[in-house]
């Protein structure tokens, strides 16, 4: 016959098999609304103090959500389908030109005009096939523009579900806060600890990567505006869209493009691109990302690259906010183990070991 003690173990096994069984099985329903769920709460930690504010004056939770959520949708879908519109444009226009390009040979003009090249163009014309590169980036651009009208319906989906659970979280924050700090088993120190830590995560993530993505774009854009490169909306996007990777940035869309002025001709423009993105772009990406992000996540660059990047590749978007958040939990978690280990020392213990 089974002891008491081994009932109890058993119930407790029993139990927690359950939990852990219905936890996997809330996130897979959950996760076709992660990236709705993972913007919302970002847009829910950006826009606290607004709503609080907004609460304060209407003295109600619902309708400060609801003011709070479509001031959000003003200045979020507005914006957007007028980039989207623009960014559209630009990438048919870009395949048009570029197919224009690799109808016209600028290899031919390049070696007429500039005969002391020839023996550096035949080398690169061995080496790398420019008129192919040509081809398969402008059949890019046309593979997505339409991958771009074909997601444009998922978005606007994921945009409204993004609304959906920021006007709960919003709406019920301080229920939220006390479920939740009653579910983890951590006291109301560590709690505040580790939620302190996620959400400067996140607003450094979101506010400090975002900013320098936005300056390298336009930036970058600017440049190919000034020297009349086409599409200067559809690249400074693109390049603000690296910057989002650190350490990659603008880079791998000016350098080419200068490589292409070179290769017509253009020496004087290529010059300058590569001055502009070397000194200007370069310079938001190896100062002002630091700054802004690694200071504030107190996290070593490497980690922070890792985290984005190694992000990027698992959660897809959503992983530029995962992936830093993920590391920052973890290292906040292990501080609490931490303390609790040093609470739990008795005094005139061993010193502590340096990590």
């Amino acid at each position: 016959m089974m002891s008491l003690r081994d009932r109890r173990t058993l119930s407790s096994l029993i139990l927690i098999t359950a939990v852990i069984a219905g936890l996997y099985l809330c996130f897979l329903m959950a996760a076709p609304f992660l990236p709705a769920i993972v913007w919302s709460f970002v847009l829910a930690s950006l826009i606290r103090p607004l709503h609080r504010r907004l609460r304060q004056a209407t003295g109600s939770d619902a309708v400060s959500a609801s003011v709070t959520v479509a001031l959000v949708a003003a200045l979020v879908v507005f914006p957007g389908l007028m980039l989207g519109s623009a960014l559209l444009s630009e990438a048919v226009r870009s395949a048009t030109n570029l197919e224009a390009v690799v109808a016209a040979d600028p290899w031919s003009g390049l070696l007429d005009a500039h005969p002391s090249v020839a023996a550096a163009a035949d080398w690169v014309d061995r080496q790398f096939d420019m008129q192919s590169f040509l081809q398969s980036v402008a059949a890019w651009l046309g593979r997505w523009s339409a991958a771009l009208l074909q997601g444009s319906i998922t978005g606007s989906i994921n945009l409204l579900l993004t609304f959906y659970f920021l006007f709960y979280l919003l709406r019920d924050e301080e229920q939220a806060g006390t479920t939740l700090k009653a579910a983890l088993p951590l006291s109301q120190e560590e709690f505040a600890l580790l939620s302190e830590r996620v959400i400067a995560t996140v607003r450094a993530t979101v506010l400090g990567t975002a900013f320098v993505a936005m300056l390298q774009g336009v930036l970058g854009g600017l440049s190919f505006w000034w020297l009349g490169l086409p599409a200067p909306i559809f690249w400074g996007v693109v390049m603000g869209f690296l910057g989002i990777v650190p350490f990659l940035g603008a880079f791998v869309i000016w350098f080419p493009a200068a490589a292409y002025l070179a290769l017509v001709g253009d020496f004087q423009a290529a010059i300058v691109l590569v001055i502009w993105g070397t000194l200007v772009v370069g310079l938001v990406d190896n100062l002002v990302y630091p700054i802004l992000v690694g200071r504030q996540l107190m996290i070593h660059s490497a980690v922070t690259f890792t985290a984005v990047v190694g992000g990027l590749l698992v959660f897809g978007t959503t992983g530029l906010v995962l992936g830093p958040l993920v590391v920052a939990v973890l290292l906040a978690l292990l501080q609490i183990w931490r303390l609790r280990e040093e609470a739990a020392r008795p005094s005139g213990g061993p010193p502590e070991v340096a990590p």
